[in-house]
């Protein structure tokens, strides 16, 4: 009774729409599932649709691996990094190189100054990857490459390091991110028009598929989609529609889809709500399975198998309460975890501010370690697995995603509305929306817009010291390498990659050659400008 006598019914219900536009209900039971779909598609742990996982003991028989992001400075003080974060217990290497690079340009290119080797490791020929990898064991260690415009000569370099060291590239292992496309959409590092820029990622397809057949030459990142703006649904609808699309490319060029699709990758992002994200990958790992076997016709399971990384979103940190974000990163790790990664790449609570310390490193790497020897998340494959609610927003999500793929197709597809503009206007639009709700206080940020201590006294948070003294050795180095290369092999090669461009053949193994004869990394990405000329970026509203 009320103190007016009047009985009053339960509090009302709030509701909860998760950020990609699902409601959720307050309880799920058997009538929900069977409503959304059931349980017909959840399957095993390693066996099609793959929704519990790719491997059937998953975590009981091989732990995830662990690879944090790393690189700045030279070559020398990447190499330095490298090698503590091994000795600390890292599992695999994820290499960031410099904006210099990303972008093509040499470190004593004009447009160069300022940034070389300011947010990851510069690197202008040959002779720095050989610093970089000196007395690491390329069989021992997986290494990701996060390059994508300069992709080519980067690769290249590095197959030439493992030749150089007497490694068979047979049996190579490692990624390059190589995902072309979603530079248009989320970060910017492109070079070359669209269409030639999906010829090259082919290209490097086509030669692994043929000469290094365990690397993985493409990681499709919805991650830098995600951090652009993507809700969770967009972030794995635009990825694998971009997928798709380099599917569809590789096949014009008469290979079977079993020679390569075991070979792509992915890279998705964590940050926000716990159970969207784990809905978000177990139902893109079940709908990747069915693409390949019922719209491509692979017969290998391995190519129906979404290998990925997934680890927590820079995006996701705040400036604000600094030290909230090792909390975060920590259930950013749970998430990976529960959600059946096989890579993970945690962020760091410094990120938000600067290039990780040593400390904050460290710190994310022990999370990890945390996780798998502690916390019992090794224990048994997809714990999540039968729950009402998990199983009935998997398939919520699934029937989401595939609608934003089927508005894609319906438009044109992908790479269509990456040259019109319309996939980037969109994520425009959806990070547009998200920042208004943050700051309207409709989507709550601890330390942001709600348990704000005005009189909270500022943390203070290392920042990492850019050198122009380092810089300016780089530069100097490039030098030394120029002067005593052979410079009349140095033409030469990049003449014939020239001729291949234009051709119509595969560039690799003239890329291969260039780099052997230390071109640098904007003498092999000119070359190829002279051929394709430059992008130009569609704005459109």
């Amino acid at each position: 009774m009320s103190g007016d006598g009047q009985r009053r019914g339960p509090p009302p219900v709030r509701p909860v729409v998760w950020e990609s536009g699902l409601a959720i209900d307050p309880v799920y039971g058997p009538e929900q599932l069977a409503a959304g779909g059931g349980t017909a598609d959840v399957g095993e742990p390693g066996a099609f649709p793959f929704t519990r996982g790719i491997h059937p003991h998953m975590y009981r028989s091989r732990p995830w691996t662990m690879r944090q992001y790393s690189g700045f400075g030279t070559a020398a003080e990447t190499h330095e990094r490298f090698l503590y974060l091994l000795a600390a217990g890292n599992t695999g290497l994820n290499v960031a190189f410099d904006l210099p690079t990303q972008c093509g340009l040499d470190s004593d290119d004009p447009m160069a100054e300022g940034e070389v080797g300011r947010v990851g490791m510069a690197v202008d020929t040959l002779a720095d990857m050989e610093e970089a990898f000196e007395g690491i064991d390329l069989d021992r260690v997986s290494v990701s490459l996060t390059i994508n415009g300069a992709a080519v000569p980067i690769m290249a370099m590095y197959f030439a390091l493992a030749q150089k060291r007497g490694y068979d590239l047979a049996t190579l292992r490692g990624t390059a991110q190589n995902d072309i496309l979603k530079e248009f959409v989320g970060r910017g590092t492109w070079i070359f028009p669209v269409a030639d820029s999906m010829r090259l990622v082919g290209d490097t397809i086509e030669y692994c598929a043929a000469h290094v057949p365990r690397y993985s030459p493409v990681s499709i990142c919805g991650y830098h989609i995600r951090e652009s703006g993507a809700d969770p649904a967009q972030e794995m609808a635009y990825g694998l529609s971009i997928a798709c699309a380099y599917v569809d490319h590789v096949l014009a060029r008469g290979l079977s889809i079993d020679d390569f699709a075991k070979g792509l990758s992915f890279n998705f992002d964590i940050h926000g709500n716990i159970w969207e994200q784990v809905a978000k990958f177990r139902a893109g790992r079940r709908l990747w399975a069915k693409l390949m076997r019922e719209r491509y016709g692979a017969q290998n399971p391995r190519s129906m198998q979404l290998r990925m990384i997934a680890g927590g979103g820079g995006g996701g940190l705040t400036i604000e309460q600094p030290e909230n974000n090792i909390v975060r990163g920590a259930y950013y790790a749970l998430i990976s975890a529960l959600s059946g990664t096989q890579t993970m790449a945690l962020c760091s609570y410094d990120e938000a501010y600067t290039i990780p310390s040593t400390h904050a490193a460290t710190l994310s790497l022990r999370t990890m370690q945390i996780l798998m020897k502690e916390m019992g998340l090794c224990d048994t494959v997809d714990p999540l697995g039968g729950s009402y609610f998990v199983e009935s927003t998997t398939n919520a999500m699934e029937a989401l995603i595939v609608r934003h793929m089927e508005q894609l197709e319906q438009e044109g597809g992908v790479v269509r509305g990456i040259e019109e503009g319309r996939v980037q206007a969109a994520v425009n639009r959806s990070a547009y929306e998200h920042e208004r709700k943050v700051q309207a206080g409709e989507i709550e940020k601890v330390g942001v817009n709600c348990f704000v201590m005005d009189d909270e006294e500022q943390r203070e948070v290392e920042f990492h010291p850019y050198r122009e003294g380092e810089a300016r050795r780089q530069v100097e180095r490039l030098r030394k390498v120029r002067a005593r290369r052979d410079a009349a092999a140095v033409a030469a090669a990049l003449t014939a990659l020239r001729e291949a461009a234009a051709g119509g053949r595969n560039v690799m193994p003239a890329a291969m050659d260039a780099v052997q004869a230390y071109a640098t990394v904007g003498e092999v990405c000119g070359a190829l400008v002279d051929v394709f000329g430059r992008c130009r970026e569609p704005i459109r509203f």
